[in-house]
């Protein structure tokens, strides 16, 4: 009998046609799924401001995430503010933060229009400041994430880390680009 190469058994010879499957609808987002922006002036104020908006965001949406992973990601958020604060400011007197968080990923960027692409520093235990980046990387790397600096168009600099909600995750996060 032949089956038309569809891969299934042949309907029957007569009688009412099946009414067509519809094909699965994939699953919705969930509700902790989203990307948040905000702004804030480059001064030293704006470094408590977006840890505790960044904490109250993961909050108010239930975002799945272990406490030392929120830990984690106040401390990036931290760094990297201080940093646009510190080195952009002159050049960039507002900073943007940006949270975007999927099924299993959260991700923090900064934003600024300064187009220094900074570097992280080796770890010398002499010197008091300057490890920021070092630290970002240090942190999104124990948790699995990944890390970069990309420039924007209008010739500044976004500096971001993703990490996944769950231990072992791994893969890269597939959330929209930053400033996207």
């Amino acid at each position: 009998m032949d089956d038309g190469a569809r891969g299934g058994p042949a309907g029957p010879p007569s009688g009412p046609a099946a009414p067509p499957v519809a094909a699965p609808t994939p699953p919705g987002p969930l509700p902790y799924e989203g990307v948040w922006r905000f702004t804030a002036d480059a001064e030293d104020a704006a470094v408590p401001s977006a840890r505790h908006a960044v904490r109250d965001l993961l909050r108010r949406q239930n975002v799945p995430a272990p406490p030392d992973l929120v830990h984690g990601l106040l401390l990036i958020v931290s760094e990297l503010v201080t940093n646009a604060v510190r080195h952009a400011a002159l050049l960039s007197p507002t900073v943007g933060v940006e949270v975007a968080v999927g099924a299993a990923w959260v991700r923090v960027a900064v934003e600024d229009s300064h187009p220094y692409r900074p570097t992280a520093l080796v770890a010398d235990h002499g010197q008091t400041g300057g490890r920021g980046l070092l630290l970002v990387r240090e942190i999104t790397a124990e948790a699995g994430g990944v890390c970069d600096v990309e420039h924007t168009a209008a010739g500044g600099k976004i500096i971001w880390a993703a990490l996944p909600l769950a231990p072992g995750a791994g893969g890269a996060p597939v959330l929209p680009a930053p400033g996207g």
